[in-house]
């Protein structure tokens, strides 16, 4: 595959929709919400793949938070596009609206922001092209997308810090 410096954030978009049936439901009528995230990492993944042309794996999912709750027979409209980009990760975000089907009413129902990391054929992580955020609202998604990782990279380190502590005691 040849170099590519850049790729449009719309290159990368996606959109999917599920039917909410009878199995994807708890004991509320709703549905369940590993089913939602589920969809949401299937949708994330391809939006991912279609930006780097490569293999790409899950490496993480930020908060979660589910704003309406989805009933059996809504269906459920997925959109994913590369937010941004580092060396061979990249963040992807996913917004999940309920539509009801026979009013056609859409309510926005999530968002997740996910990292992907891209791996060449031996299962490495592989270097991809930078995005390009084109109009204003990617650019403002890129901006936050910088944010999130910021607070991710604190966090991580956090984390090594206080389990590093935890070690010596």
């Amino acid at each position: 595959m040849p170099t590519v410096e850049e790729l449009p954030a719309a290159a990368s978009r996606v959109e999917m929709t599920q039917m909410v049936l009878p199995p994807d439901t708890n004991m509320h009528g709703t549905l369940f919400g590993g089913r939602l995230l589920q969809w949401i990492d299937i949708c994330g993944a391809i939006a991912a793949q279609r930006h780097c042309r490569t293999k790409v794996v899950t490496a993480s999912m930020d908060d979660m938070h589910f704003s309406v709750p989805i009933q059996e027979g809504d269906v459920v409209i997925l959109w994913a596009t590369v937010n941004y980009v580092h060396r061979s990760s990249m963040e992807v975000g996913v917004r999940v609206e309920r539509e009801a089907p026979l009013t056609g009413e859409r309510v926005h129902a999530a968002t997740s922001y996910l990292t992907y990391v891209a791996l060449d054929e031996s299962g490495k992580p592989h270097p991809i092209p930078k995005v390009r955020a084109e109009t204003p609202g990617e650019r403002r998604r890129y901006n936050d997308a910088i944010t999130r990782r910021e607070f991710r990279l604190a966090r991580r380190a956090a984390m090594d810090a206080r389990q590093a502590l935890e070690g010596e005691g």
